[in-house]
């Protein structure tokens, strides 16, 4: 178990007066931060302990299984068993987006839908199933029951379920790292147990226990039903805790998007460099997804990308880390901050620390944005582009425009010219709503047209 600290009155009160964003932080009300620490890549990348190689080696392994992919998941045949989601320009939301907020958002919109991912509907399904694949693979290889040059399909096999059956996975999850593991586990035959938070939505858990899956439900956030898995699954040794706090293997999943996202750009001709520079919006939760994706953007793109995470008001979780330095050794819990947020997959209350330390010089910054902003852009992405997604992917959405309006210096710091934003592509990465029940879809539309308007 891990050992944090706790925090007197005192305490706070010293960490307010040298960090002077914790005021509205505290406060719940929606800010922007930009990284006066952002690094060049080449000097931030030696320090991550992981390389270009690594992902490489990630997405080898991923071609690997196409074929195993084709086989158990029918869906997946028509991309030949590569799990990807499509990029789209969405216009009309940009227009829609620059009269919501009165401010016109010039360059380029796009959306990268990792909620249509296959199997789980989310940008789980990367790390989530890389990481499943990589166990499963070094356990098969070290029984002497599959070599690299095999044709992975025939893991699509009672012989295979047999085997996977002696094994056990666990994972703790607010919901959509849960259906990604526990969908790809139980394929291929491991037991599997997915811890779930408070925050879970019912349907995800219904969905995990009518596939065989145990799901074991806490009244307490993410942090515990993370370590109340990490201790369950510490008592059996043939059980895999995926730890989405700290993995490595989850990190390098997320990490393959980047050389996937670079041949969509190139394949819709769309350029990327200093003068055409890339804005990528991404939701946050612990950090893992968002950092192992920043981490192979930065790979693909070096500086010519700018990473911003996003995260709700009520869970700003790794904004308080690396704004105070304290990465895991803090969480808003200890401001008083109740992480409590209609966006279940982003509410964590402490970040991972491992993400925060790696990544923290190649972010460019973080904003927060509330539960009535996310359902209000969800209720305009629905409108103008007739996509559904849940509360958590529209976290990106209003990121081009704290961008364009930022005051702290960030833009002249980056020589981030008007004529170069004017060339900028903004991209939302949607991390999740592809399998949200049409039901649960009209009760968050009906909560959008409710929702007050933000301003920027």
């Amino acid at each position: 178990m891990h050992s944090y600290p706790s925090y007197s009155a005192h305490a706070i009160a010293e960490l307010r007066k040298h960090h002077p964003l914790l005021d509205p932080l505290m406060a719940m009300q929606p800010l922007s931060w930009f990284n006066p620490e952002r690094a060049p890549v080449e000097q931030a990348l030696p320090a991550i302990g992981l390389t270009a190689g690594d992902v490489a080696d990630a997405s080898r392994r991923l071609a690997r299984f196409s074929r195993y992919f084709c086989a158990a998941f029918p869906a997946t045949r028509e991309q030949l068993g590569i799990i990807e989601s499509p990029l789209l320009p969405i216009p009309a939301m940009q227009q829609a987006l620059g009269e919501h907020y009165g401010q016109p958002l010039t360059g380029s919109l796009l959306l990268k839908m990792d909620s249509h991912l296959p199997i789980s509907g989310s940008i789980k399904a990367r790390g989530g199933i890389y990481e499943v694949l990589q166990h499963a693979e070094k356990l098969a290889l070290k029984a002497g029951l599959l070599h690299l040059e095999d044709d992975y399909a025939r893991l699509h096999s009672e012989a295979f379920r047999q085997f996977f059956g002696r094994h056990s996975i666990a994972v703790g999850s607010t919901g959509n790292l849960g259906l990604s593991i526990g969908i790809i586990s139980a394929r291929l035959g491991f037991r599997v147990s997915v811890h779930m938070s408070a925050d879970a939505r019912q349907w995800k858990k219904d969905l995990l226990r009518s596939q065989g899956i145990t799901v074991v439900e806490y009244d307490s956030d993410y942090s515990v039903a993370v370590a109340q898995g990490r201790i369950e699954a510490e008592k059996d040794p043939l059980c895999h805790f995926v730890d989405d706090e700290n993995s490595v293997q989850l990190f390098l999943g997320y990490a393959v998007a980047g050389e996937r996202l670079k041949a969509q750009l190139e394949q819709q001709q769309i350029k990327v460099d200093k003068e055409h520079p890339l804005f990528v919006y991404l939701p946050c939760g612990v950090g893992g997804g968002p950092g192992g994706v920043a981490f192979g953007l930065k790979l693909a793109f070096g500086d010519a990308v700018h990473c911003i995470f996003a995260e709700p008001t009520h869970s700003p979780c790794m904004l308080l880390g690396v704004y105070t330095g304290l990465h895991d050794h803090i969480s808003v819990q200890d401001l008083g901050i109740d992480n409590l947020t209609a966006a279940d997959g982003l509410a964590v209350g402490r970040p991972s620390g491992f993400v925060g330390r790696t990544m923290a010089p190649m972010l460019d910054g973080f904003y927060t944005l509330s539960d009535q902003e996310m359902l209000c852009l969800l209720g305009l992405l629905a409108g103008t582009e007739g996509i559904r997604l849940e509360p958590s992917a529209l976290a990106g959405m209003p990121g081009p425009l704290r961008v364009l309006t930022e005051t702290e210096g960030y833009r002249q710091r980056l020589r981030l010219t008007p004529a170069r934003l004017a060339r900028a592509h903004h991209l939302v990465w949607a991390t999740g709503g592809g399998m949200v029940p049409e039901q649960e879809m009209e009760q968050y539309l009906a909560q959008a047209a409710s929702a007050k308007p933000a301003t920027v």
